[in-house]
């Protein structure tokens, strides 16, 4: 053996990993999403089949889908049901053109910019119960807006009952929805404005396109994903807002802005008919997933057609 090179180092073999080592990782999380969600919506959707009982000893009656047939022939079911569409409709279109707008006044480097971000973005964060009892402040019939319109103002020839009729105050819950989730739309838009290439804009910049041009052929195509995204989570949030119906006008008056979940915790938790609650549920749950495939096939093929 030549002493000047030295004896020839064993490479060690590596011991193979356990291909179940990602999946050990993964089980804490998939266990509290079924413990958490999975197996609460499928005991929803069996009591949404019984006269459910929850008194100890008490059995629950097997009814069939009487509870759907009673949902279906509930007016008070479809009102709520309209105004969740209404909310929904007046929602969506106002945060995502609103966040829009005020990503693309973002999007430039400033000096201020981090702080108009956080403004923004602050309703976002801040609490449901919070912005909902402060709007309830504002629009009471002694309120903030009142005072303001009718005493300062000299705009109204007497206050404004807002809370107290129905078109009224799903105009106040609509505006403290579009409120609250402009700042999430314009993050979105912005983290998708600051991905599309330099290179596009410069591009039409060169073969004479204007702003306007500009946007609406490179800028809109480009951040498409994102818009997708939010008009599906927007929806969805849409059809499911609660919080901000109960805080506000508690479904009043006489139920006339109860929305769909509000409508299902009254007949839940206040007259504690579990089984039509749950049928109530159901029913939105499906509402909404047939609404998002809908969703996503059409702006896919919409993007196929742009392709």
């Amino acid at each position: 053996m030549d002493r000047a090179t030295g004896p020839v180092p064993v490479a060690r073999s590596r011991r193979p990993r356990s291909s179940a080592t990602p999946y050990l990782f993964l089980l804490p999380g998939v266990a509290i999403f079924v413990i958490a969600i999975i197996w609460p919506a499928l005991q929803a959707f069996r009591m949404s089949f019984y006269h459910w009982q929850i008194m100890a000893g008490a059995i629950s009656q097997w009814i069939g889908v009487d509870n759907y047939v009673r949902a279906f022939r509930d007016p008070a079911f479809w009102l709520s049901l309209s105004n969740s569409g209404i909310y929904m409709l007046a929602t969506v279109i106002p945060q995502m053109a609103i966040g829009l707008f005020i990503a693309v006044l973002l999007k430039r480097r400033s000096p201020s910019q981090p702080l108009f971000r956080v403004l923004y973005y602050l309703p976002v964060i801040t609490s449901w119960v919070v912005v909902s009892l402060l709007f309830k402040y504002l629009f009471a019939d002694r309120g903030l807006v009142n005072f303001t319109l009718h005493d300062f103002l000299h705009l109204m020839h007497s206050d404004v009952s807002w809370l107290s009729e129905r078109g009224t105050a799903l105009i106040v819950i609509c505006l403290l929805g579009i409120w609250k989730g402009v700042g999430w739309s314009m993050m979105i838009y912005l983290a998708a404005l600051q991905g599309v290439p330099e290179s596009l804009e410069e591009a039409a910049l060169v073969d004479g396109a204007g702003p306007w041009q500009r946007f609406r052929a490179v800028t809109l195509p480009a951040i498409n994903p994102a818009t997708v995204f939010l008009s599906v989570m927007l929806v969805i949030g849409g059809l499911n807002v609660f919080a901000s119906v109960e805080l506000v006008t508690g479904g009043g008056p006489v139920g006339q802005t109860d929305v769909v979940l509000s409508y299902m915790y009254t007949q839940a938790f206040r007259y504690l008919d579990f089984g039509y609650g749950s049928a109530i549920a159901v029913i939105l749950a499906v509402l909404v997933f047939v609404l998002a495939v809908l969703q996503l096939r059409i702006t896919r093929d919409r993007g196929e057609e742009l392709a």
